[in-house]
Parts: structure tokens; sequence; C-alpha cells
């Protein structure tokens, strides 16, 4: 088993490199939401590197296993390597996987994992499942804000395979939301689909200027 051999060794590991006096700085990065050991990013990937090597890649239920316990840690790099060791195995995972990822959304949620788990778990996980397409329609009128912004950052790195239609219309219905994680969630979706296709975009925001909020149409008009 893979979450026996694994959880040990990462706590071990990041323990051992926790630095107290970053992590107060990294928390209040956070707004003081999360708890910190203090491992900046590039030593963190490094520290999962070694923990992980020489393991077996993990079943599907070992993956959900592995992504669980990390989140039951209250130190947050363990949240990021949950994060990453999903995108690093999603090809392991059932479309029932996507269960396991609006846990993780939904569960200690900010943008920080929240938009890493749409891009690199959710988004190939409906990829490879497109039954899972009719799910993300329902994330994106979830009452949770998170739930709904990981429906609309699922195809952030879909490029020629976007579908735009979809995309459209969930940036349409969402024009109006009163959050600031949805409106720059969907000036976001739309700049990194313009690098694809420009003139739609262009188009789309010219059609919906009226409802789309100014931070939506800035995000989205950024670079093109």
């Amino acid at each position: 088993m893979t979450t026996p051999t694994l959880l040990p060794r990462l706590t071990a590991a990041f323990e051992g490199a926790a630095d107290p006096e970053r992590a107060v700085a990294m928390a209040a990065y956070m707004r003081d939401q999360f708890a910190f050991l203090g491992i900046m990013s590039t030593p963190r990937r490094a520290l999962s590197r070694e923990v992980t090597r020489g393991l077996p890649k993990p079943s599907g239920a070992e993956l959900e296993s592995v992504v669980r316990a990390c989140w039951a840690l209250d130190k947050r790099e363990y949240h990021y390597f949950g994060t990453d060791y999903a995108a690093r195995h999603i090809a392991v995972a059932g479309p029932d996987f996507l269960a396991t990822a609006r846990f993780l959304v939904e569960t200690h949620p900010w943008w920080d994992t929240v938009d890493a788990l749409a891009a690199h778990v959710v988004g190939p996980l409906v990829t490879a499942y497109p039954e899972l397409v009719a799910t993300m329609d329902a994330w994106a009128r979830d009452d949770n804000l998170w739930v709904a912004r990981t429906a609309v950052l699922h195809q952030l790195r879909y490029k020629g395979r976007t579908d735009a239609t979809r995309l459209f219309g969930y940036c349409a219905d969402l024009a109006g939301h009163p959050d600031f994680f949805i409106r720059k969630a969907l000036g976001w979706a739309l700049r990194e689909y313009a690098h694809t296709e420009p003139e739609p975009v262009r188009a789309f925001v010219a059609a919906h200027r009226d409802t789309l909020s100014p931070l939506s149409v800035r995000e989205a008009l950024k670079h093109l």
C-alpha cells in the first residue's frame, strides 16, 4: 500500500524542513486562513520528489487515500503535496474521483489549491471521461463559489480543445456574480482562451460588457 509508506516519509521530510519564521509570513500572505510549516515551493517540490522516489504508481484507490490523508493534516504544505500528487497521477483515477476532487475543493478552500485542482485534476478527468461534462454544468450553478470557480477554470489548459460554447455559457451565466473570486475566474478563463482564439473572446466581451464586471472585462482583454 502506498499511503502507509508515503505518509511517514512525507511528514518526516516536511517537518524536518520547517521554518517557523517563514511560516508566519506565508500564513499572513494567505490571510492567516491556514497554518504553514514555512517551506517555499521550490524546496517543497524537491522534498516531494525525494519522498516519492522509488514508490510505485498508486492505484486509483491509493491515490484517493493519499490525497485525503494529506487533507487531514493541518499544515498547508501537505495540501499542496496532495494537489501535486493528484495531478501527477490523475491518469490512474476513474470518473468517481471527481467526488474526491469536490471534497478537496470544498475542504480548506482557497485559490492556491482550488485553481490547481481545477486545471490539473478536474480538467484532465473531464477530458478522460466526457460524461463528467454534465457535472461541470451543475458545478457552474453551485452555491459554493469554489465549486463554481472550479467549473469555470477546468478548461484552463485545454487551448484548442476548449468547448467555447460551454465556456462562454458559464461566463454569461455568472457575469453578474458578486464575488471577487468568480469575477476574477471569468476573466482569467476568457484571457487564457484568447491566447488560442482571440476574436471570439473579443466578440463575447463586447456583447456582454453590460453584465460582466469591470474586473472580468479587464482580465479577459489584458493581452488583447
